[in-house]
This record gives structure tokens, sequence and C-alpha cells, in this order.
């Protein structure tokens, strides 16, 4: 493909891959996306034998490389844009805008104390930011560690986001916060700690109530725990009430 102008270049790896040129999404080889993605992880110069045996684990050390080879050969110009092809190193161009990189900062920048937070991180687009997992459906051991760090850090980050919304009277933002993190992880008590937490914000008692109940069957049935006497408090009031 010859590009008659240069168009902005993005990877989104974010709910799965995809590969950006000015808002057109683009088709490449599976071999190409596992290339770009790998580096768009990464996010640094990576030698050419350490990405060839990370990418084909299973396959012998020359029959990896030639895989290598293949994948870069199969990128157009387009694709080749992207890359900085060293002769024994490969790397993903700075100016490469990558959701992921984006969303990590967000997170990071919601769970800083210091951060002053600018009116648009503190919105319903910073939830659906943090919606999607890194590239469901890939299975690599790569992808996994990278995939299983980032959904930690985009709960904690709703969490605190919900928590937010809280202070600011902005009830129906919180309670989307937390739900989108304990429907991402439904046995995660800090989840439905801070879902409980919005509920009595706003004054949804029996909201804040079902959700207890709903966590509290749910954990023993799965895995035959109780709630931990904190998340029982939040709801003792309730509880007693219900009892008497």
């Amino acid at each position: 493909m010859v590009e008659s102008s240069p168009r902005p270049l993005r990877l989104a790896l974010l709910g799965g891959f995809r590969l950006l040129a000015g808002g057109e999404q683009l088709t490449v080889s599976s071999g190409s996306e596992r290339l770009l993605a790998f580096l768009a992880i990464s996010r640094r110069t990576v030698p050419r034998s350490m990405m060839a045996t990370t990418l084909w684990p299973d396959a012998p050390e020359k029959r990896a490389q030639a895989n290598l080879r293949s994948a870069l050969a199969r990128l157009d110009g387009v694709g080749r844009r992207m890359l900085e092809v060293g002769a024994t190193e490969i790397g993903l161009c700075p100016e490469t805008g990558v959701d992921f990189d984006e969303a990590r900062s967000l997170a990071r920048r919601l769970l800083d104390p210091a951060a002053e937070l600018e009116e648009a991180e503190v919105g319903v687009q910073s939830v659906e930011v943090l919606s999607d997992g890194l590239l469901p459906g890939w299975y690599e051991e790569w992808v996994l560690a990278a995939a299983d760090e980032w959904h930690q850090l985009r709960l904690h980050a709703l969490e605190a986001l919900s928590a937010i919304f809280v202070r600011q009277a902005r009830f129906a933002e919180a309670v989307t916060a937390a739900s989108v993190a304990a429907h991402a992880d439904p046995l995660r008590e800090s989840a439905c700690a801070a879902l409980i937490e919005a509920h009595l914000a706003e004054g949804n008692q029996a909201e804040a109530l079902r959700h207890f109940q709903l966590y509290e069957r749910n954990l023993h049935s799965e895995l035959e725990l109780q709630p931990t006497p904190r998340l029982c408090d939040l709801v003792a009031g309730l509880r007693s009430v219900r009892d008497r």
C-alpha cells in the first residue's frame, strides 16, 4: 500500500487487536499482529533473537528467526512505518499511539494521591477506557502476564474512580465505575465494597444489601468463604434491621 500522505498510526490492544491509520482499520497477518502487539506492550527496543524465541517458542531457533523475517515482510508500508528496524533490534516508533499506554497512564494517575487530575480524567470516558481487558483471547505467556497486571491495575483504578465520584456526589457514575469492576471480577471484595459504598452514599440501602447478599452467596458457592468483617460492617445496620 502506498501512502499519499502520512496518516496518524495507532495500535489498539484493549478489547482486541486493531491497527489504525488515520482512523481506518487495517488488516495484517497474525504473525505481524503478534509482532506489533509484543512491541507495543514492551515499549522498548527488543533484540531480534529475543523477539523470535518469545513469539515462536515452540519453533527451532532458525525457524523462529525465519518466522520473524516473514512477519516483517508481510507488513506493508503503513505497518513498517510504525517500526524502527535495526540490524539486531526492533522497536516501535515513539510517535505511534497505543491505547494501552494511555490507559495505564490514566490508571496510575487515578491511584496517585498527589496527582492533580484533569476534569476529563474524572468522567464516564475514563470508565470506558478502563473497561476492557488486554488482548482477550490471546493465550501466549507474554500476553497473559501483561494482561493479569493490567487487570489488577484497572480494577484498582475503577475502585478509586468510584470513590472520587462518591466524594463529588456523582452517584450514578460511582455505581457505574464500581459495577464495571465487580463484573470484571465478581469475587473481588474491594469491588463489591466500592459498589455497596456507592449505593449507600446515594441512599439506596436495598441495592446495597442486595449486592452484599449476592456476593456472599457467590463467595460461599465458589470458594466456601465468608465476607471479611470489613465488608460485613458496611451493611451491619441493614442486616440487623432485616433480622429483627
